[in-house]
């Protein structure tokens, strides 16, 4: 091929059109920079190409890619160039530079053992943006010849064809790079959304939980979502989508593990390996290569942690997926906490709209049916006072009996409905009530030891009136279990007031339960739900033949003026 007048020949030129055409419409840089290669060799007939690409302080090699050498020579050769000798020349002098024989050049260390024999030397710098990103290097032209003016020309042209369709490749990465992190904002903020629409439509906070594993493992493509709730002092695994829900639901793992500790000591997320995590998965019965972890924290209160398990493409956790999963956590302690905040007042309205109704109940009884009862009493006693027949009598006389246990009866069920000393008295008086009831009409003894500091009436050191009716319907319904379901023949009360909390404690020598199988049919839940939104705590210890034992603590809180 012969140069005219410093011009390419017309088929040259169609080659390096053609090349270009190639070049600049490939976006995947590492398939690009082999066609690069595969063109040198091709427009200079030279066996051996490569490829350097420069590192950030531009003085030294950070990559090297070579064709024409096979894998068992490379491998046998070793460590890759870093960038010194002849190779350095082109780096400290981004130059075109040709060599009849590389080895005589002041510069060259000479190649390692097992490197094939290169005499002939062609280089040339690529160069974007007018600043160095590589050179290509070509050795050993066909036929022992050596490269020449022409080939010179056609690297050059080669080599700027290739800094175009480089930076094109860049730019198009950072543009995918850059959408997919859109992408992926976009999925946090529906996410978010989703979950933030979920706490005003009213939706169960079990079905949100639900919702926060599904849109946490979509949203950054994990196998397994985990979310751990705080019991205690462990963190319980309350939900979790992917692997196997109804193995790792219910888990329990110490706040104290260091894994975790970790996590829910930090502002934000973190990522582990397979090391560090092997602790908290073996605790979980689950294998995994990498984690990452985000904290629950809501008003500077870590509530738990939301735990992704493993990619689904096999790749660990990246920096942007770190970034994402830590907003989402952020959004999903600020839902899950209102969500409960939601409840709990829902929850509180409906104990006080069952407190009122259970006030209607006995007002209505005691001023109509008790009133009615004693009416007729009266009328069937003028009929018995009368001359009347005397089996009339005999009848009136049993008309009274039933009238009589029908109020004893009646009087009874407001008693229990909403006994009357609770309002007048307090709570000391109301359980008085309540123990001598219980125990003449089950024939049990019931050992009471109340000791609370306010005096009785309606003093200003009265318990708050939502803290006396939660210690009466715990202290009712503890009772009642022992009686009237346990067969208990004593039970033990003891009710104390401290400086800051008031303790209940209800033990019997009954026949015991197992709490988990028959919570509902004791009333257990409607007790946790009491103690829960007095910001306390119950514990229930009991199980069959061995009687049991339920404690409450509840924090004081005292009447306002005018209660």
């Amino acid at each position: 091929m012969a140069v005219r007048n410093g011009e390419f020949t017309e088929d040259q030129l169609q080659r390096l059109l053609g090349i270009g055409r190639a070049l600049v419409s490939e976006f995947d840089l590492e398939i690009l920079l082999g066609r690069v290669l595969d063109a040198a060799r091709d427009l200079t007939g030279a066996r051996y190409a490569a490829l350097g690409v420069l590192d950030d302080e531009k003085s030294a090699l950070r990559r090297f890619v070579t064709v024409g050498i096979d894998e068992e020579t490379r491998a046998l050769i070793g460590p890759l160039p870093r960038g010194r000798g002849v190779l350095g020349e082109l780096i400290r002098h981004p130059n075109p530079l040709r060599l009849a024989d590389v080895n005589t050049h002041p510069r060259s260390f000479g190649f390692p053992p097992h490197h094939p024999p290169m005499r002939t030397f062609l280089g040339a710098p690529v160069m974007i943006q007018e600043e160095a990103w590589g050179n290509l290097y070509l050795t050993e032209k066909e036929g022992g010849a050596q490269f020449d003016e022409q080939d010179e020309r056609l690297v050059i042209v080669l080599a700027e064809w290739a800094s175009v369709a480089i930076q094109n490749a860049r730019l198009y990465d950072r543009l995918e790079r850059r959408q997919g992190e859109l992408e992926r904002a976009v999925r946090g903020l529906e996410a978010s959304a989703d979950m933030a629409r979920a706490v005003p439509a009213s939706i169960p906070f079990e079905r949100l939980t639900e919702l926060v594993v599904k849109r946490g493992r979509d949203l950054i493509d994990a196998k397994v979502v985990l979310l751990l709730l705080r019991d205690g002092d462990d963190l319980v695994v309350s939900k979790s989508s992917g692997g196997d829900p109804a193995r790792l639901t219910g888990r329990r793992v110490p706040a104290d593990e260091p894994l975790i500790a970790r996590v829910l000591g930090s502002r934000g997320p973190y990522r582990f390996g397979r090391r560090e995590l092997a602790g908290f998965v073996g605790r979980l019965g689950f294998a995994a290569s990498c984690l990452l972890a985000a904290p629950l924290e809501f008003r500077d209160r870590p509530r738990g942690l939301l735990a992704a398990l493993d990619r689904m493409d096999g790749a660990e956790f990246a920096a942007e997926d770190e970034v994402l999963f830590g907003s989402f956590a952020a959004s999903a302690a600020t839902t899950l906490a209102t969500a409960r905040t939601v409840e709990a007042d829902r929850l509180q309205l409906s104990i006080e709209a069952s407190e009122q109704e259970r006030r209607r109940w006995a007002r209505e009884l005691h001023d109509e049916t008790l009133q009615e009862l004693g009416g007729l009493r009266f009328m069937l006693g003028a009929v018995a006072r009368s001359d009347d027949r005397d089996k009339a009598t005999t009848a009136v006389d049993r008309a009274i009996e039933h009238a009589d246990r029908a109020i004893v009866n009646l009087e009874g069920m407001i008693t229990e409905l909403r006994p009357a000393s609770l309002d007048a008295l307090g709570i000391g008086p109301a359980i008085d009530a309540l123990v001598e009831r219980l125990s003449s009409t089950f024939e049990v003894e019931i050992d009471a030891h109340l000791e609370l500091s306010h005096e009785g009436g309606r003093s200003a050191t009265r318990l708050a009136p939502e803290l006396e009716a939660t210690l009466y319907r715990i202290v009712q319904e503890a009772l009642n279990n022992a009686v009237r379901h346990a067969g208990a023949s004593r039970v033990e009360l003891r009710v104390t007031e401290g400086d800051s909390t008031i303790a209940v404690t209800v033990a019997d020598d009954g026949r015991g339960f197992d709490p988990g199988a028959v919570e509902r049919g004791f009333g257990l839940v409607g007790m946790r739900e009491r103690v829960s939104l007095a910001n306390g705590a119950l514990e229930i210890d009991s199980e069959p033949g061995a009687g049991s034992r339920i404690s409450a603590e509840l924090p004081v809180a005292r009447a306002t003026p005018g209660h």
